[in-house]
């Protein structure tokens, strides 16, 4: 087996090495089956409760929202997929400490990722949280501490990872197909709604409010910060680059065969179309430059993001580019892949995300004690690459980045935003 093939099977989820070394915590119950909650089971989450409501493996034992109308529908939803009803909680630490619970679900907004998924592998549970992986880069490095002194499996929610497409293209990328790899880019072209623009209100009655704040120092509610808007937000979102944009940079990264962070990142962009409440960019131009690999060869990775135009890109609205020295690819999420020797296509595949695979892929690794696909470590990277596009972007100056310490060098006003602040609370992590 050549070196970039190994490197595949090692980053895709094939590890039998790590399956000796990573023991399993917590198995499936006495009949096979995997007792789980649900932690924010509106919007995407609700997506994971259909999905687990359908599958043979699961049994749902709690849903949890601070939110009683989404609650409700939540229980009332799994009813009816299950024939049994969850329990149905506000507080996800009724979820942590039910001892017959192995593995929870986590589709909160971003601030709650990583107190959530810290508390959780603490209380010995395997845990699939939603992307971005977390708030900021420090929250990123605990999550995988967590994980490993847990012994848990963490897969992150990018559920690209388990597409049989493109992980076929991935192969050819790392196979040599095009040669060395030496950039690759992602982008993110779509039209999206203003947020408006409001001020501060009373929040509804049917939401706990402080606890949708959670370890977040306390702010004034907004009509315009939830549900789902509250990624438009500094102190609870990461912008479209950790919301829709994470799922191209991690193909991207992917592919460009990267596994550290990138050591110089600089960028351009911010509010050019429109006028609203929205504290992120809706334009965003990142370049990541990565230091010299084992050949010598410095890799880059570019991210565009316009989300006021939409428009396709190379045929694809949200896609990557990959260039080597003997061809190049150019992959869509939806659309699938085409592998080209000069200008001519030589070989094509399907694309398309694939969420009950990716679900598969987690219980699978609880069973085997081996990584899944897009295990913390692989999301962490990959998070990342949006957290400092944003520095970089907020404080408009090329950073300097150590990817053995995971600091900003040299510039302690934006080195403070590889962390947060947070509020005295239950779930402010440990050493952040």
């Amino acid at each position: 087996m050549n070196a970039t093939r190994r490197e595949f099977l090692q980053q895709t989820g094939a590890m039998a090495a790590g399956a000796a070394t990573f023991s399993v915590a917590r198995a499936a119950n006495a009949n096979g089956r995997l007792t789980v909650g649900i932690i924010g089971p509106g919007g995407m989450g609700s997506h994971h409760l259909n999905q687990l409501g359908r599958n043979p493996r699961v049994d749902i034992a709690y849903v949890c929202d601070v939110d009683a109308n989404r609650l409700a529908a939540a229980q009332k939803n799994v009813e009816k997929l299950k024939g049994a009803v969850p329990k149905a909680v506000s507080d996800m630490r009724r979820v942590f400490e039910d001892k017959s619970v192995d593995a929870v679900f986590i589709a909160t907004p971003d601030h709650w990722h990583a107190p959530a998924t810290l508390l959780a592998c603490d209380a010995g549970k395997h845990v699939y949280v939603e992307k971005p992986a977390s708030h900021n880069l420090r929250e990123g490095r605990l999550m995988i501490e967590a994980a490993r002194r847990n012994k848990c499996v963490v897969q992150m929610g990018t559920q690209t990872r388990s597409a049989a497409g493109i992980r076929e293209a991935m192969e050819l990328l790392h196979g040599g197909a095009i040669g060395d790899i030496l950039v690759a880019k992602a982008w993110n072209s779509q039209r999206r709604g203003t947020i408006g623009k409001t001020q501060p209100g009373t929040p509804p009655a049917h939401l706990d409010f402080d606890s949708w704040l959670g370890p977040v120092p306390v702010v004034p509610f907004r009509s315009n910060m939830l549900p789902g808007i509250w990624r438009w937000w500094h102190d609870f979102g990461t912008g479209d680059m950790g919301n829709d944009g994470v799922h191209d940079l991690d193909v991207a990264r992917w592919g460009l065969g990267v596994q550290t962070h990138p050591s110089r990142i600089c960028a351009m962009g911010g509010k050019y179309f429109f006028d609203d409440d929205m504290q992120w960019p809706d334009t965003q131009n990142v370049l990541f430059e990565y230091a010299p690999d084992a050949k010598g060869r410095t890799r880059q990775l570019i991210f565009e993001m316009r989300i006021w135009s939409p428009y396709v890109l190379e045929g694809h609205e949200n896609g990557c580019a990959y260039y080597g020295t003997k061809g190049h690819m150019l992959l869509g999420k939806a659309n699938g892949w085409k592998l080209y020797e000069g200008n001519k296509v030589v070989k094509e595949g399907p694309g398309g995300p694939d969420l009950p695979g990716h679900h598969a892929d987690f219980f699978d690794c609880i069973a085997s004690g081996a990584r899944p696909r897009a295990d913390i470590e692989i999301g962490h990277l990959s998070s990342s690459l949006c957290h400092l596009g944003n520095i970089a972007i907020r404080t408009g100056r090329m950073l300097r980045f150590d990817p053995k310490t995971e600091q900003i060098v040299g510039d302690a006003e934006s080195n403070k935003l590889v962390g947060r602040t947070y509020r005295e609370h239950w779930a402010t992590p440990k050493g952040a």
